[in-house]
């Protein structure tokens, strides 16, 4: 195991190779590197014209010789080459000025993903000149990331929404009592939005846009007050840019398939717990974390739902890479719950 000497040296990261968004935190410093897990990739000369924010504010407006690649789907690399990039490239910023030789990483991933799924995290990894990296499943991360006593004997239990999966955990002792992922998650209440927009209004929108709508009138149950916006698109009959007013309950509709599904892998999981796991997490809680975490209201329909208290991590969006930061400096946490390549 490397020593970390130079703490605030760019040498040792932790990776939340998200779906939607690379977050990357390095001891000492924080988060470094938080950009959307996109690249732009010019088709004529093989060369990457943009990685990050910068690819993500392309989308939907390249030339035909260019193209906007997601490296990850459903939490999982779909694109081999296009995750080498993007991890070389995020690796390269938060190193900045300074490089290593060996370069530590400490890699978030979903708990359902295979053998040979971790085996192309691994490998990217090392193509992006890492020396040394290790695998822990993202949600014992963002539970150690919030702060959860995932060594005591008493169960914690951790929903982790992101971009492709959602990742639901009960952990006591420093295991994983119960484990369980959905392939719906974030990008899935974009594409509903999506659908719903052309089947409701007859309006073609974009990813960005769902997200925006998302983000502003997206919500998991009734609440005050009722939002709404003006969304703009292209009418699907008449191939003209138009714009439609949406309101909150539209949206909320839109996201009800996802929202259940997620709702059903929760409940499955509790009554799947031992007994006296259940009890400890009834008293204590859930905690949400993930960007999905953030939707409206999506902690008061849980807690109406299954009855048990439920909380949103103080940071959500991070938890993920800060329990794997926070291994850099643990050896002996890192050795218990990681996977070593």
């Amino acid at each position: 195991m490397l020593l970390n000497i130079l703490p605030f040296a760019a040498r040792d990261f932790a990776v939340d190779l998200g779906t939607a968004n690379t977050v990357v935190f390095a001891p000492g410093r924080g988060i470094v590197v938080d950009e959307p897990s996109i690249v732009a990739i010019n088709t004529q000369s093989d060369k990457t014209e943009a990685v990050g924010h910068e690819a993500h504010a392309m989308l939907g407006r390249t030339p035909a010789n260019i193209t906007t690649i997601r490296p990850l789907r459903d939490g999982v690399i779909a694109d081999f080459e296009a995750a080498e990039r993007l991890l070389s490239h995020l690796i390269r910023k938060a190193q900045g000025s300074v490089t290593w030789r060996r370069t530590r990483l400490v890699i978030g991933i979903p708990s359902s993903i295979t053998q040979v799924e971790r085996r192309a995290v691994v490998d990217s990894a090392y193509r992006a000149k890492a020396s040394e990296v290790h695998l822990v499943e993202e949600p014992m991360a963002a539970a150690i990331g919030a702060g959860l006593p995932i060594t005591e004997a008493t169960g914690s239990m951790v929903v982790d929404i992101g971009g492709g999966t959602t990742d639901i955990a009960v952990i006591s002792l420093g295991g994983m009592v119960y484990t369980s992922a959905i392939r719906t998650a974030g990008n899935h209440m974009d594409d509903a939005i999506i659908s719903f927009m052309r089947r409701r209004h007859g309006l073609l929108i974009g990813e960005r846009t769902a997200e925006d709508v998302k983000i502003r009138l997206g919500s998991a149950c009734d609440g005050e007050p009722v939002r709404d916006m003006e969304v703009r698109g292209r009418c699907m009959r008449e191939g003209r840019p138009r714009i439609v007013e949406v309101t909150e309950p539209e949206v909320r509709d839109a996201l009800a398939e996802p929202l259940r599904a997620i709702v059903g892998a929760v409940k499955n999981a509790l009554e799947c717990v031992p007994p006296e796991i259940a009890a400890d997490i009834y008293e204590q809680g859930l905690v949400l974390t993930g960007g999905g975490a953030l939707l409206t209201r999506l902690d008061e329909r849980l807690r109406q739902e299954t009855g048990v208290p439920v909380r949103v991590a103080d940071d959500p969006l991070t938890s993920v890479v800060k329990g794997a930061g926070r291994m850099l400096d643990d050896t002996a946490l890192l050795r218990r719950v990681a996977w070593v390549a």
